[in-house]
């Protein structure tokens, strides 16, 4: 995973936002979009921005293509913060 793509892609407080209706479950985009005041384009926008990151991932069906959290991603996240604050507390040890 890059995680210059994925800190790049949280780094915008939309994206976040987007990340925060999406735990409640798959959106599609125009739902997503109902939760803010800009245009469509600019929630595609995003949502590719975070598909890039791999941090969603997208589902077609019928006429609709829904959004939902990408959890492995945000796994590896967790693993490599705990990993770094870990070996933090193995310095101030020695």
């Amino acid at each position: 995973m890059g995680f210059t793509e994925t800190f790049k892609a949280l780094s915008d407080p939309v994206r976040r936002d987007i990340l925060q209706l999406l735990k409640s479950g798959k959106l599609s985009a125009g739902e997503i979009g109902q939760h803010f005041d800009m245009t469509g384009a600019t929630i595609s926008y995003h949502l590719s921005q975070l598909k890039k990151a791999n941090l969603i991932f997208e589902t077609k069906y019928k006429n609709y293509i829904y959004y939902e959290l990408n959890a492995s991603v945000f796994e590896e996240i967790m693993l490599w913060v705990t990993e770094f604050k870990e070996g933090m507390h193995n310095e101030k040890k020695d």
